[in-house]
């Protein structure tokens, strides 16, 4: 299949990412001291809205192939764009904590069943010495939505709260519509097997991924929630360098997904994933000593290329061990089920800590880093583990 065959879902797919993570998650951030300042909700609300997002993620995650086998993954996509953009447009209208809390998690739920749904949907359609590079361009519409939310929010924050929710909101709806013919189309459901016939174990490497997949979650966290108040308040640098500084983040949101999915197609996943964690538990325990602006800066890229970098590597990981495709979905949904699982315990674990300790940042970069080398330890678990586990019985 030529390249040009397969751009316009690849198109899609980030489109998709972008709206559906990128802006959906990442443009609340920038928005938060503006929600508490108008007075729309107090500071203890802001932040258990916040957390909405997570936990509908979750949701999304688990809902996202039950949705796909009624609807089909290409009316499903289009769904869940379609809810987000609604979900942008009801919250310029702040009647509750009730509502707007409603409409955070429907945008979670939207997120979740994205990422469990877009890749399954377009690789296939992509060569397979291109999946990688394909992947990553896919979740480059995460790094996006982290740049614009540096970038597009403080001008759209300049006419007001709502004109900021509306904004976004057209902007999802353009996005919405200019993808909406580029899916492709879906490919048959495989046929159920006979009651009582076994199918291929799944190598223990595969969940192995979902423990590493966990860790991962939770050593991002820290940096994309608190890392700007730790410029801005922990730092006394002020809230002008934190933005500057969340500005690089989003650089490095930008260029992780196609660097690592190339980093997938050259040295392989497993290679790819061992090299990325150990650049990013040095580039927190950095973080947590660091003080100049040239030092933040540099390794708020390297950091920021990481939350939406590491899902093209996992996912070509999940491609390496498991070759059918129809496992591979399955494969997937498990692995984002179980990133989405641990980043919100994380988000209300690192949250309760901060408020704990009175605001001591550098302890939540360090735990991090301790989460990414669990992470790295656990590759080495692998050879104390069985090449597969017990043949299942498949079931119709």
């Amino acid at each position: 299949m030529r390249t040009s065959t397969s751009a316009l879902p690849i198109f899609s797919g980030l489109c998709a990412s972008l709206v559906g993570i990128g802006l959906a998650r990442f443009a609340y951030t920038p928005l938060i001291p503006s929600l508490i300042q108008a007075q729309w909700f107090s500071a203890n609300d802001v932040v258990y809205l916040g957390a909405a997002n997570l936990v509908g993620y979750l949701i999304g995650a688990l809902l996202g192939r039950p949705i796909a086998r009624q609807l089909g993954n290409k009316n499903a996509l289009r769904l869940m764009m379609l809810l987000v953009t609604a979900a942008f447009f009801a919250c310029a209208f702040p009647l509750s904590v009730s509502w707007f809390f409603g409409w955070r998690l429907l945008s979670g739920i939207t997120g979740g069943a994205i990422m469990v749904l877009v890749a399954a949907t377009v690789l296939p359609h992509v060569p397979a010495s291109r999946k990688g590079l394909a992947s990553g361009a896919i979740f480059l519409g995460i790094g996006l939505g982290i740049a614009a939310s540096g970038t597009l929010v403080p001008p759209l924050l300049n006419m007001g709260l709502p004109a900021t929710w509306l904004g976004l909101g057209g902007l999802s709806l353009l996005l919405t519509a200019i993808s909406w013919f580029g899916w492709p189309a879906d490919l048959p459901h495989p046929t159920a097997t006979h009651a009582g016939a076994t199918v291929e174990p799944t190598p223990s490497a595969v969940y192995l991924l979902f423990g590493q997949y966990a860790f991962m979650a939770a050593g991002l966290v820290p940096a994309m929630v608190f890392l700007v108040d730790y410029v801005a308040r922990g730092l006394g640098a002020g809230a002008q360098i934190g933005a500057l500084v969340w500005v690089m983040y989003g650089l490095g949101a930008i260029v992780g997904p196609v660097s690592y999915g190339f980093l997938a197609d050259r040295l392989g996943a497993r290679m790819g994933i061992r090299l990325v964690l150990v650049v990013q538990a040095i580039a927190l325990g950095l973080l947590a000593v660091s003080h100049s602006f040239m030092a933040l800066a540099v390794l708020a890229v390297i950091i920021g290329s990481f939350p939406p970098g590491i899902v093209p590597l996992a996912l070509a990981r999940v491609h390496e061990l498991v070759p059918d495709h129809h496992r591979q979905q399955i494969a997937w949904s498990r692995a984002t089920v179980s990133f989405a699982t641990f980043q919100a315990l994380a988000g209300f674990a690192y949250s309760a800590l901060f408020n704990a300790t009175g605001g001591q940042h550098a302890m939540l970069f360090v735990i991090a880093a301790g989460a990414i080398a669990v992470a790295i330890l656990l590759e080495h678990a692998l050879k104390w583990l069985p090449s597969a586990t017990e043949p299942r019985v498949c079931e119709n």
